[in-house]
């Protein structure tokens, strides 16, 4: 359907190309404002996307079409690294179970030795297997959100890449995953949704594996007057931080002590954490992506001080981690802390996105978690 057959119904209309999309910015006419019966063929026959902007008026819409095929996915990329990404998260959750088991990486050249710890890692592989799946799960989740909102909108998204980690290196077997955008941001509507709807999603599974798991976990005797959990990395003590939400969760259903996490609930403490660190107000972080939908440039100063925040809790709580992550996000960012600009940055979010930005800034406010964890 060529651009020409819809302007009949348009009074004006400005037309942005950007990369590999079409995106027409309309104010409708008076007689097909509703959207008329003609207007609504119209639309149904258009090769793309399509809303209306209320928060501007009840004539104003924007149409959004692709202006060349996609690319090719390499599906096979994309299994490859979730399978292997898999296979480490399960490592690594054979690892942290309980009690403690004294396992060592099966290197030895003695072919008994090897055996042997071969043998300990496989009587493991069950914990480890429910581990992987859950938190896999919420990862899963978390992207896919992402993907599939980013569909509605017509953006060109990749499907995930997971990241796998040697599990001596990162003791939950995975760096996280991530999808990539490949076609700009119309405006700051369709930012806060494809922002939000990630870790909403991730939340969701994390949240009911970790009820679920906390139920199941242990009481660690001879532990009296202190409210905490912990998992064991080999002989090593884990001891996890609180977020608000989970130190209500566990008290709620648990009562106050010392628990010994079963993987499911240790897989919903990790799905909360990486929920809270994506909700970072900074760059292009998930956080970065809502703050800049609902306040615009001045996202870049509130990134800035949770940057400096970021440094004093290093300090306040000997967690270097704060550091790393920081670091990291200045590198990734190539040193901006503030959120590029959308196509139309002038254009508001509608009155009805405002409920959900600042349910999710409450979401990062329960879920943050400023000591994460200590081994001993």
């Amino acid at each position: 359907m060529p651009l020409k057959a819809i302007t009949p119904y348009f009074r004006y209309w400005r037309t942005i190309v950007a990369l590999d999309r079409e995106v027409v910015d309309a104010v409708v006419s008076p007689a097909h404002q509703g959207p008329s019966p003609e207007l609504q063929s119209a639309l149904e026959e258009w090769p793309g996307k399509h809303y209306w902007s209320y928060r501007e008026g009840p004539n104003r819409l924007v149409l959004i079409r692709s202006l060349r095929p996609p690319p090719r996915e390499r599906w096979w990329l994309h299994i490859v690294l979730f399978l292997v990404t898999f296979a480490t998260v399960w490592m690594a959750g054979s690892v942290l179970v309980s009690p403690p088991a004294n396992l060592a990486i099966p290197l030895s050249l003695d072919l008994r030795e090897a055996w042997a710890d071969i043998q300990a890692w496989i009587s493991l592989a069950a914990p480890g297997l429910i581990f992987a799946a859950a938190l896999m799960g919420t990862l899963l989740a978390h992207e896919l959100g992402h993907y599939f909102v980013a569909q509605r909108y017509g953006v060109n998204a990749s499907p995930p890449y997971f990241l796998p980690a040697p599990p001596w290196l990162n003791f939950i077997g995975t760096f996280g995953a991530f999808i990539r955008l490949r076609s700009p941001i119309v405006d700051r509507r369709q930012l806060l949704d494809v922002g939000a709807a990630g870790p909403w999603a991730g939340f969701v599974v994390a949240a009911v594996v970790l009820v679920i798991g906390l139920l199941r976990s242990e009481v660690l005797e001879g532990v009296e007057g202190v409210s905490q959990q912990l998992v064991y990395w080999g002989q090593r003590k884990v001891y996890l931080g609180d977020s608000i939400l989970l130190r209500v969760v566990r008290e709620s259903l648990l009562g106050e002590g010392t628990f010994v996490l079963h993987p499911l609930a240790l897989a919903g403490w990790v799905g909360l954490l990486v929920t809270m660190l994506n909700l970072l107000p900074l760059g292009q972080l998930d956080g970065g992506h809502i703050l800049y939908s609902l306040i615009g440039r001045h996202q870049g100063k509130v990134g800035l001080l949770m940057l400096y925040g970021l440094v004093v809790l290093g300090f306040v709580y000997k967690f270097y981690g704060w550091w790393i992550w920081a670091a990291l996000i200045l590198l990734l960012g190539r040193g901006r802390i503030s959120h590029p600009s959308v196509l139309d940055p002038c254009r508001p979010i509608p009155a009805s996105r405002w409920p959900t930005g600042l349910a999710t800034a409450v979401l990062f406010v329960v879920t943050f978690t400023p000591d994460p964890l200590h081994i001993l």
